[in-house]
């Protein structure tokens, strides 16, 4: 494209395209994309489960050689060509087109349990401004009489979420009905994220453990996540740039930004979680101590939790089969730690029952969701860049169609495709999209971004626009990982990916009452039809990429062979003339 001497005429610099207001306004934009709720609970619980800090060592190889680059790459692209994810792969090569449609694609499927996430927030938020708050206490049951055995059973916060906000059904074939207050807080969420981006972008801002493959897998998936690659919202913000932007300041400040953001997050979250499993066991001990003190009859607070365990070893060894009639519960604490909850059960169930023991809860309560819904919502504008800059770079709607107007339909398209997420069952197919719609298609569309500008546009061609645009060549840092580590690691983990799904059946975690271990959550396999549903998620992105590559050499092959046939024709006039 562009040289280091000047512009190549091969691209349209467009005069008319949108430009940020500052580069505060931009930073803060391409921040806010990146750092969203997966810094808050996915990174955390990647940690946890891996091996604490362990885990970094991976985390941190896969940003410096995988994370960083591939960001570079889609800011220097994006403000070279000044075009959105689809533009940009159409124009350094034709068959390419399908990564930007694919980036388009998981950028639109993202949107929608994204912003379901938001809605729980928004329900969360709306419910703080109570006193006491309402997860603070079991309700009576039907005759008045005591409390509702599943909250006795399963604990407030956790009844308030599984029960009274998503009325969860047991089982993800049984579908439910939708829950009419999380319709309207859909309709809210969908109405603020378009007034928000209505006007574009002037309306934004343990070391055996690291020999297990599945470590490494998600390391390197959590940096997509966490910087938001592949999904094409990076490209537009960048599109939007002076050319002359020095984007390689930019990718790095963003993403050690969005790191420390994730490091900073997990040294409070830890806290939290070792907060609430403490407090959990200590109310099995109490719970196993009480059935003691009434069995055996002895004395009130006669035995405390640090003595239940000696008391409890002589009962079994002196009167075993009275202890045996009793319903006591095996209490270890780290099984309270691997029971804290990932995801969206995290921030509302652990944080939610921390915020109970605050003085002033109901106002910790309002600053903490009122925080998550504008993280999430900061995010939210980066995904639907993603999904709106490729539409009006397509010109599927005559230039006279406002924006607002385009904006307006795409919202009101996504609000009809999530209300799936607003039934009984919503939440377990939030957790199907989660797991499925976009894992394994970023990891294709980042490698397909890597190979095509490097080896395609051409490594040379692409160091001589960088040079053009910040006024040095990349280091042989960038090349290297451009070049070798970057495609060698994204392959790697690619092929990691498939093989772990085609070792394991998938599975979900039901919230069933009628579970012999409730409130653990029973594990169930996925039925066939939703495992199809499972595959179609995972590869129907991708195959954008061979569709679009067959029907434009088809295209080619189909206009050779009418300008063959034109010749022919013409051959014999041309004779005749003669």
């Amino acid at each position: 494209m562009a040289q280091a001497s000047g512009m190549d005429p091969l691209v349209d610099i467009e005069d008319e395209r949108p430009k940020w207001d500052n580069k505060l306004q931009y930073l803060l934009s391409c921040i806010g994309f990146a750092v969203g709720l997966g810094n808050i609970w996915r990174f955390p619980y990647l940690c946890h489960t891996h091996g604490g800090g362990a885990f970094l060592i991976p985390y941190f190889i896969a940003l410096v050689f995988e994370g960083i680059p591939l960001f570079y790459i889609e800011l220097a692209i994006g403000q070279r060509l000044r075009r959105g994810s689809i533009g940009v792969w159409k124009t350094i090569s034709p068959y390419l087109g399908g990564v930007g449609l694919g980036c388009f694609s998981v950028s639109f499927l993202v949107s929608l349990y994204y912003n379901t996430i938001l809605l729980w927030v928004l329900w969360f938020f709306l419910n703080s401004f109570q006193h006491p708050l309402p997860w603070s206490t079991c309700p009576l049951d039907l005759n008045r009489t005591g409390f509702v055995q599943e909250c006795q059973s399963s604990g407030t916060v956790s009844y308030f979420w599984y029960r009274q906000t998503l009325n969860i059904t047991s089982d993800i074939s049984n579908t439910g009905t939708i829950q009419w207050k999380l319709f309207l807080c859909l309709v809210a969420c969908w109405t603020t994220v378009y007034l928000c981006v209505i006007r574009g972008i002037e309306s934004t801002g343990k070391m055996k453990i690291l020999q297990n493959p599945r470590v490494w897998l998600d390391a390197a998936t959590q940096i997509f996540f966490s910087l938001s690659l592949a999904f094409g919202g990076h490209i537009a913000f960048a599109s939007y740039n002076q050319p002359r932007n020095n984007c390689e300041k930019d990718a790095v400040t963003i993403a050690l930004v969005n790191s420390m953001t994730s490091l900073y997050a997990s040294i409070t979250i830890f806290s939290i979680m070792g907060f609430k499993a403490s407090n959990d066991y200590g109310r099995c001990l109490d719970r196993n101590i009480l059935s003691l003190i009434n069995e055996f009859d002895f004395p009130e607070l006669s035995i405390s939790r640090d003595e239940y365990p000696s008391v409890l070893m002589y009962l079994n060894a002196t009167q075993p089969e009275r202890v045996a009639r009793l319903p006591l519960k095996t209490c270890h604490l780290e099984d309270f730690l691997d029971k804290s909850a990932s995801g969206p059960g995290l921030a509302f169930i652990v944080f939610t029952e921390a915020v109970l023991h605050m003085p002033g809860a109901s106002v910790w309560s309002v600053l903490f969701f009122g925080m998550l819904f504008t993280l999430g919502l900061s995010s939210m504008f980066g995904n639907m860049e993603g999904v709106i800059t490729p539409l009006f770079d397509m010109g599927i709607l005559p230039k006279g169609v406002p924006k607002e107007t385009m904006t307006g339909v795409v919202c009101f398209i996504c609000f009809l495709s999530a209300i799936c997420f607003t039934l009984q069952s919503g939440s377990y197919w939030l957790e199907i999209f989660d797991s499925f719609a976009a894992s394994l298609n970023l990891i294709i569309f980042a490698f397909m971004e890597v190979v095509g500008v490097i080896h395609v546009y051409g490594i040379k061609r692409f160091c001589d626009d960088i040079e053009w645009m910040t006024g040095r060549r990349p280091s042989l840092y960038w090349q290297v990982t451009w070049r070798v580590v970057s495609p060698m690691l994204l392959f790697g983990i690619f092929l990691s990916y498939i093989v772990l799904l085609a070792q394991s059946s998938p599975s979900y975690k039901a919230w069933n009452p009628q579970y012999e271990h409730f409130p653990s959550r029973e594990e169930k396999l996925y039925p066939g039809w939703v495992q199809v549903t499972c595959v179609l998620l995972s590869f129907l992105p991708s195959l954008w990429v061979p569709g679009i590559a067959l029907a434009q050499l088809l295209f080619q092959y189909r206009q050779r062979w009418k300008n063959t046939h034109l010749e022919s024709a013409l051959k014999p006039q041309e004779s005749r003339g003669c």
